[in-house]
This record gives C-alpha cells, structure tokens and sequence, in this order.
C-alpha cells in the first residue's frame, strides 16, 4: 500500500520502486514549479537568459551552497555528477606515464573516463582492490594508500559507491591523499542528500554530486565544487561566452553558468526540492538522513537474513540504500550494469518490483541494491524478500 510519502510523487502506485538510487524521484510539487518555470522563460526566453538567468542561478547557488557546506564561490551547476567528473578531466594537465588512481568500486561511467583519458594522455590507471564484503572502514583507506606511488597525480574516488552501496571515509581518504600531493576528485554522485557535506572543510580539490538523487530535485541537476586554490585551472566541458568574460563575477561562475542555450529550470528549482524534502519531518533533513539510513540497516538485516549471509559490509558504512549479493540462479551474473538480468527483469514482470540487479564483475559477484527514501518501507523490502525467495527457489 503506497505511503503519504509515496504520494507526493508520481511514481507508479502498483510498482514497489527500489531503485531511487539510480535516477531519483522529483516531488510532484517541485515539478509543477519547474514547469511553470519552463513557461516562462518560453514566453519571453531573450529576457530570460539576458537579465534574469544569473541573477537567479546565483540565488539558487547560495541557498545551496549552504545546504553542501560551501562557500558560493567554490560551487557551480553542473547537469550530472559524470560532466562534473568530466570537467575537471579535461581541465588539468598531465605528464606522459603519470598514474590516475580509482578503485574497483568505481562507477562504470567515470572509469570509462579515466580510461580515455590515460589512452589519450599516455597515462596509468591505477585500480585500488578494496575488498567487499569487507569488515571495517580501514580496509578502504589502506587499499587505496597501498596504491599510491610518486607517479601518481589525482585520484578519483566514490564518496559512496554505485555498485556496493557503501559509504567511504573520504575524509580520511582525501586528507591522507592530499596531504601527499595527489589531487583528490570525489564522485559524489549520492552524496547530497544522503549524508551530511561540508564540502569546503572536507578539503578535496573537487568534489562532485548530484542533486537528483537524494536530493530529489528535477533530472538535470548537480553541482561541482572546486576548492579555491583550484579555481584557476578548471573549466567546464564546454567552453563559451563566459571564458572572456569582463563581468564582476568569480570566473568559475561566469565559464560553468552560460555553456550555450540550455534549461536551467531544474538548477533553479533545486532549492525547493531540499526545502520540500526538508519540510516532509520534522527534525529536517538531519532527521530524513537518518530515517532512510534505519530503513536500509533494517533491510540489510533482513536480506541476509533471508539469504543466510553475513553483512557484507559494517552498519557504519551504509546510508541509504544497500548492496547484497544473490546466488547467480539461472544465469550467469551480467557483465556489466546495463546488461538485462533475468532476475531484475523477473522481480519486475513477475512481482511488481523495480528493483536493480546486476553483475559485478571485478569481484565474480551478482548484487541486488535496494534503495531506502522515506516512500519506502519494511514491508516493501519484505516483498522483495518474498520474491527473491520465490525467483531463487529451485524449480
């Protein structure tokens, strides 16, 4: 039975949908504002973008800006956490043989980033193995120093990771990995919204996030945040007007907000979805964050449970939603996140649940994540429980 909270979306009612992570959700208020926004700027678009975009970009910046812990210098708009990734690629330089470091919970897309560009520059890209399931945080940070050589230049690390589900130490991570001289570059793509950010005392080079994910602001929006030391040397994907801009504005603003004619609408109406989501309990989104964290907790322990598994990772490295791994049934584990896997596509047709299930091939295992907003509940996860035993039963 869908929830008051499932209401104010418009997500399907007959579907149980466990795959927030992967695209998020927008409140059905925070799109009726953003279309309404739409409108306007189509009925008069020349006084849109020439007077009134930046002002109101600007606006939008600073309320979140202070949601991130930033200062709104440091922050601009990005559409997605992988152009942000892809910004600051192409920004800096690199000597031929210097090594990128990433580990093997990277994101397929960023990897593949990574990978252009050491084939492009001449570079090694350097895989941390961090083992999963992994008993404690420290396995994370001492795979990735282990790795570290003179050679290498900047790291790209999750803050939380795609496919497992965990939350890293980055604070640990980034500290360590900058006091040593290699640029850190966090993919935060599910950080906003998920856990607490102080992104300008974190103290990494860049930092970036989504803010359609847990954020639940409209598709589109994200951030890329850039300590100030840095500022100089990043530019967007892009380039346009405002790299020769004469404006009194922080140059980063002027190069990232005006990359050729786009809909900012989703950036603008980013303030409202935190306000919205913020105002859905009453402690706020301190009381938010931790609710969708004992959601997940509880349905970690339920799907072992059901599996018969240990907790492939300690309570303290989960957030919002949480990765498991499943027996392979009746077909080999996919080889790659968009490959069609039977038993996601049987949970779906066969029991109403959107839920993903995928291959993970640098560790031979196939996981079910299941993400835990404040629309889903335990007996949710129970369905998905009962399916996932009835789909793995031997026939």
């Amino acid at each position: 039975m869908p929830t008051a909270d499932h209401a104010r979306f418009l997500l399907d009612p007959n579907v149980t949908f466990l795959n927030h992570g992967s695209f998020g959700a927008c409140p059905q208020v925070v799109l009726e504002a953003q279309q309404e926004l739409q409108r306007e700027l189509e009925r008069e678009p020349v006084r849109f973008f020439v007077r009134e975009a930046s002002r109101r970009i600007d606006a939008a910046r600073e309320e979140i800006a202070r949601f991130v812990g930033s200062a709104p210098e440091n922050l601009v708009f990005v559409r997605n956490a992988t152009e942000g990734v892809a910004s600051v690629l192409a920004s800096l330089r690199f000597e031929r043989g210097d090594e990128i470091l990433t580990t093997d919970h990277a994101y397929g897309a960023c990897r593949n980033a990574l990978e252009r560009l050491a084939a492009r520059e001449g570079l090694r890209v350097v895989v941390a193995k961090v083992p999963f399931p992994l008993a404690d945080p420290s396995e994370v940070t001492r795979a990735i120093e282990d790795a570290v050589t003179p050679r290498t230049k900047l790291a790209l690390i999750d803050h939380v990771t795609s496919p497992t589900a965990l939350v890293f130490p980055i604070a640990a991570i980034v500290s360590s990995l900058e006091s040593r001289g290699v640029r850190v570059l966090v993919d935060g793509a599910h950080g906003p919204g998920m856990v607490p950010l102080a992104l300008d005392a974190l103290g990494a080079s860049y930092y970036t996030g989504n803010l359609h994910k847990w954020c639940c602001a409209p598709k589109g929006a994200a951030i890329l945040h850039v300590r100030s030391d840095r500022a100089h040397e990043i530019h967007p994907a892009v380039t346009s007007h405002g790299m020769k801009s004469a404006r009194a504005r922080p140059k980063l603003w002027e190069e990232f907000d005006w990359t050729g004619t786009s809909d900012p609408s989703a950036w603008l109406c980013a303030p409202l979805a935190i306000r919205e989501v913020g105002a859905m309990r009453g402690g706020g989104w301190p009381e938010i964050m931790a609710a969708n964290r004992s959601t997940a907790l509880r349905a970690q322990r339920t799907l072992c449970t059901a599996l018969a598994i240990d907790p492939p990772a300690p309570e303290s490295m989960i957030g919002s939603f949480v990765s498991v791994p499943v027996p392979e049934g009746d077909a080999p584990a996919p080889t790659s996140s968009w490959d069609v896997d039977p038993l996601g596509d049987r949970l779906y047709d066969t029991h109403g649940i959107q839920v993903p299930v995928f291959g993970w091939p640098t560790h031979e295992k196939r996981l079910v994540r299941v993400s835990c907003p404040l629309y889903v509940n335990d007996d949710d996860v129970a369905k998905l429980v009962a399916a996932l035993g009835a789909e793995l039963t031997p026939r």
